[in-house]
């Protein structure tokens, strides 16, 4: 573990690919928080970025063509934070991996967003898991701590001996430690997950993304009770964000508060100790139930009161 994701894939990247080339498909050069990019990390790894196919559609013999004596790895980016539709394709991380291993390289497989449990029954799919993608055969499977997975801001790697084996030793790994406290949390919140019922229960982020609507709706009637007339409720939609499920929406209840002036009413808000963040709509602004958690209600009626 270390202190973030782009830390995570420049150590995996220096330690398997440094003074080589490591090939990734051109559609999967992102870019990630803060404005960095696939191509500038892989720069400071010193690996030679070597692109392959198109935006749209790559294919396993864009591989083949472009591997030379130098080439050390095949990159596989997952598009966590966009999407490409409509005439596409790509190589999936079991085939590049198969490809990889019978050409003496290493197949990396930067997954993003850390998803441990399987959401599709809560109408979240397409977003692959990290069991996925250590059982599709990549040698280092990269991810972060935070995002889905719930815990504290950090990068992971998980893979084989001889690939963890090569990031401990290399020297990058003492830059991009994490701290103590990191690692207590990722513990805590690791432990969480032997028993999924209690992941779903006890980390926010999973909590928001697996509620009921019903439980959701009961919470939403529980801040307009406290509001009153000024309220009402209003059905929506949820966007997951985060780098995460992007396009993915979930039904939601929301309530929502006429205001002469929307936007300086949710500034007003945002001012409030503690900040409450809603969004405008038209001439309502809206608080979304789904991300008010039942110990949080009166505060937010107290400042939808103390600043309507």
């Amino acid at each position: 573990m270390v202190n973030n994701a782009a830390g995570a894939l420049l150590l995996a990247l220096s330690a398997l690919a440094r003074g080589g080339e490591a090939v990734v498909s051109r559609g999967e050069l992102v870019e990630i928080g803060g404005s960095f990019r696939i191509p500038d990390i892989m720069a400071r790894s010193g690996a030679k970025l070597v692109e392959v196919g198109t935006t749209n559609r790559t294919h396993p013999a864009d591989y083949d063509r472009a591997l030379t004596p130098d080439s050390k790895i095949l990159l596989k980016v997952h598009r966590s934070n966009f999407q490409v539709t409509g005439f596409t394709a790509d190589v999936a991380v079991v085939e590049l991996a198969e490809m990889a291993h019978a050409r003496g390289l290493a197949c990396v497989y930067d997954l993003g967003s850390g998803l441990l449990i399987n959401l599709s029954a809560w109408g979240l799919s397409g977003e692959p898991t990290v069991s996925e993608g250590v059982a599709a055969g990549a040698d280092l499977v990269v991810f972060s701590g935070d995002k889905l997975l719930g815990g504290p801001q950090a990068g992971i790697l998980v893979g084989t001996e001889k690939a963890i084996a090569a990031c401990r030793a290399d020297p990058i790994a003492r830059a991009v430690r994490a701290d103590k406290l990191t690692l207590a949390a990722l513990e805590a919140t690791l432990a969480l997950y032997r028993d999924h019922t209690t992941a779903r229960r006890e980390i926010p982020v999973l909590r928001m993304l697996t509620e009921d609507l019903g439980s959701v709706k009961r919470r939403a009637t529980a801040v307009l009770q406290g509001v009153g007339d000024k309220a009402e409720l209003v059905e929506g939609d949820s966007e997951v964000g985060g780098g995460s499920f992007p396009g993915a929406k979930l039904k939601t209840w929301l309530v929502g508060i006429k205001h002469p002036a929307p936007d300086t009413f949710v500034t007003q808000l945002r001012s409030h100790d503690p900040p409450i963040i809603a969004r405008v709509a038209g001439s309502r602004v809206l608080l979304d139930a789904r991300t008010i958690f039942p110990e949080q209600v009166e505060t937010v009626v107290a400042a939808l009161k103390a600043d309507g």
